[in-house]
């Protein structure tokens, strides 16, 4: 059996030469407009010196630890009644899809231990 190999000709196989970044590349006229090329180099960032304030008083680290301590119990209380909800929410369907199957058994009764 015969394998085939592609038809390659001289003009598929090409080296180019590249030219280092450092030095802009010239403008290139093509037809009537021309091809701007990209900038070689970004230019620095600015210095963020002048977004800096000078402070009147320095920094009140027990309020500071106070409003974080708040901050952490709300997050907590936010979390457990989200817990609590998932749960309760799973026990109503539960409930729920008993009942829809015809059962009669699905509550579940608690009695006093005498």
């Amino acid at each position: 059996m015969k394998s085939q190999r592609p038809i390659t000709s001289d003009d598929e196989h090409r080296v180019l030469q590249f030219r280092p970044r450092t030095t802009p590349p010239p403008v290139i006229h093509r037809g009537s407009g021309i091809v701007q090329p990209l900038h070689a180099a970004a230019p620095e960032p600015p210095d963020l010196s002048r977004y800096e304030q000078p402070r009147d008083a320095p920094d009140d680290f027990r309020h500071r630890m106070l409003a974080n301590i708040a901050a952490l119990a709300f997050t907590i209380a936010l979390t457990a009644i989200g817990i609590w909800l998932a749960v309760s929410i799973a026990d109503l369907r539960r409930t729920q899809d008993c009942v829809l199957m015809g059962r009669r058994d699905c509550v579940k009764i608690t009695t006093p231990h005498i």
